[in-house]
Parts: C-alpha cells; structure tokens; sequence
C-alpha cells in the first residue's frame, strides 16, 4: 500500500489511524501542503482534485477519506470500525459525520487560505472562524455521548469505531487552533483513551516522517 499524506491533514490523520487499527501496512509518500506540492501537475496526475490522503492497494487508486476507509473496512473487515447493529451503525456514522460533513469541510486549508488572501483574515480571524464550527460540533458530539447508554471507554463501546478515528484528528485540528478541550470531558476523555493505543499514537501529526 501506498499512501500519499500530509503530517498534518485531518483526513490523512484519520486515514492512518484507520490503517493502523487494521494492522496493515504502508509505504508514506509526504505532499507538502505547505510548499503547495499537492498544486503541481505530477500530483494532480495522481488525483485531480489536488487533496490528500489518496491510497494506493490491490491495483485501485483511491481518494476520499471516507470512501477509503469503507474500502478498508470491506476489504479488511478485522477489526470491525463498525458495530453489527444497523441502528448502531448508523449512530457511530452519525458521530463520525458531524466532523467529516459539518466541521472539517469548512475548516480545511482551502478554506482558511481564502479567508487569508481572499478577505483579509488575520490569524485570531481564522482562529475564531475554526473555533466557531468546531465548537457547534463538539457541543452535539458531547450531548450525544452524554446521552448514549452504551457508551464505554471510546465513543461507542469499549473498543474504537469510525467515530473515534474521525474524532481524534479534529481534537488535534481544536488544539492547535488553540481550544480548551476541557469544555467538552466526554470529548477529551475519548481522545485520552485513544491515546493509550499504539495505532492512534502511531498516526498522530508530531511522529510522521514529514513532520516539522
């Protein structure tokens, strides 16, 4: 497998947290989004809307987080990032969904780098702007763990699901956009226990080869 990524991309984030609960293994190919490699005609080649994360296995080349990660998970369906349940499933979706259609999508670089050059945001601007849909966000993903009896140690249950491997990235995303997680306990009482796994620590920003 070959996996093209950014050390600090959401999407690559959760895409290798993915990967590592699977217990597969990759080939890293870093895109500097900071020197705008992802702009240049070898990678649009490679994916014509010019974003990471983009996979390469078993003869597919594959974009978009999400439909990756459902790769994964039918062609690797051990361990399961999703309950057998259908209401189950469709409620660890749901959690999953509030970062991946309702936050990340307008919180991404594209975005903050037209705020920037396009209208004039300064950093406590943008800062805000990130502050603003992530808080809406996190607000109904606490409300939804407070209310979920089968909650355990992760965001369903006692073992990690797609909810958490999109969660734990976007708490990455809320710190450095200078957040206090400490608003949200259940939120940050998740990401700590996902920090006790090797697969999430393994995926973080600050310990890929590109880092820095």
């Amino acid at each position: 497998m070959k996996l093209y990524t950014f050390f600090r991309s959401g999407t690559s984030h959760r895409l290798r947290i993915a990967l590592n609960l699977k217990g597969l293994r990759y080939e890293q190919v870093a895109i500097d989004l900071r020197r705008e490699e992802h702009l240049a005609d070898a990678f649009k080649a490679i994916n014509p809307q010019q974003f990471v994360p983009v996979l390469e296995a078993d003869g597919h080349r594959m974009t978009q987080s999400p439909a990756i990660i459902e790769w994964l998970e039918e062609r690797h369906p051990n361990p399961p990032l999703l309950p057998v349940d259908a209401g189950e499933r469709a409620h660890v979706r749901a959690l999953a969904a509030i970062v991946g259609c309702d936050i990340h999508p307008v919180n991404n670089r594209r975005i903050l780098e037209a705020l920037r050059h396009r209208f004039g945001a300064d950093e406590a601007v943008v800062n805000d702007w990130c502050g603003t849909w992530i808080s809406a966000g996190f607000d109904a993903i606490e409300a939804l763990l407070a209310a979920d009896t089968r909650r355990g140690d992760f965001c369903f249950g006692n073992s990690p699901t797609l909810a958490d491997v999109y969660l734990v990235p976007q708490v990455e995303s809320a710190r450095r956009f200078k957040m206090d997680i400490g608003r949200w306990p259940l939120v940050q009482a998740v990401d700590a226990a996902c920090a006790q796994m090797e697969a999430f620590r393994k995926a973080s920003p600050g310990v890929q080869p590109d880092a820095g």
